[in-house]
């Protein structure tokens, strides 16, 4: 089914490929506000920083920007494959896991490398500080990007499925757990038990705490879905476990006291 519904986007008329794309994007600002929600109230004991202020107007003026240009993104996406520029497959194997996995990492790595340049001096004034004035983030910081950064996440995206040739499946998959990770660093609480930065692999992969300390900490902490590049180039803060412990005492403590 999932399958039919993608190769319809190729052959329907444009417009109407069109209004799913902008559809697919709107649903999942919707869904992810609505889960980002729940596990703000799930987790309010585990906060990794202060209560944000009142949503402003000029965040969901940023939010409005982003939705729209991600929705841009999308049609451009739609428009390259249906020219044949991008190629995708639809095979269901073990090809979804690689394919899933090499997007994982190609991104990482890019956006961790987009992330250090965005904050140089001249390009962080321009691009990249709007995102950090809001230095307490929630489920809606996600989507308050400076539009410049918005269109160069986008762009970088397009870009590396331009080059790979990847599944469906593959596609679909990464694009959920990008939501998911960029989710996750903006919820302001943290949802994983206190074992997690010290179990093996499962450390590497990035948390609630590693982004928060990066908006309260600009020279730490530039990686997105992994800590890999972080470690490997020396930029993860040193406070990292200190900061998640403290974060996710309240819970261990709940949990210890529990009959």
């Amino acid at each position: 089914m999932v399958t039919t519904m993608i190769e319809t986007l190729k052959t329907m008329p444009l417009p109407l490929a069109v209004l799913c794309g902008v559809a697919w994007n709107i649903a999942m600002f919707l869904g992810t506000l609505i889960i980002g929600h729940y596990l703000v109230i799930r987790f309010k004991d585990c906060a990794v920083t202060a209560e944000p202020p009142p949503i402003s107007r000029r965040e969901l003026w940023f939010v409005a920007s982003c939705v729209i240009l991600n929705s841009l993104v999308t049609i451009a996406g739609i428009m390259l494959w249906r020219a044949d520029i991008i190629h995708v497959h639809f095979s269901l194997d073990l090809m979804v896991v690689v394919d899933t996995l090499v997007l994982l990492f190609a991104m990482d790595f890019a956006m961790y490398v987009l992330h250090r340049v965005a904050h140089y001096p001249l390009i962080f004034r321009i691009v990249h500080e709007t995102h950090h004035r809001y230095e307490n983030p929630r489920p809606l910081t996600l989507f308050v990007l400076n539009p410049l950064e918005t269109v160069s996440f986008g762009v970088l995206w397009l870009v590396v499925v331009t080059v790979y040739t990847s599944s469906v499946y593959g596609i679909v998959i990464y694009l959920t757990l990008n939501l998911a990770f960029g989710l996750m660093g903006h919820l302001g609480v943290e949802p994983f038990p206190g074992i997690w930065p010290r179990l093996p692999l499962v450390r590497l992969i990035s948390t609630s705490t590693f982004h928060a300390e990066h908006h309260q900490d600009k020279g730490h902490n530039f990686g997105f879905y992994t800590l890999i590049w972080d470690r490997l180039f020396g930029t993860l803060s040193p406070d990292y476990l200190e900061d998640f412990d403290s974060a996710t005492a309240p819970s261990e403590k709940l949990a210890s006291e529990s009959p």
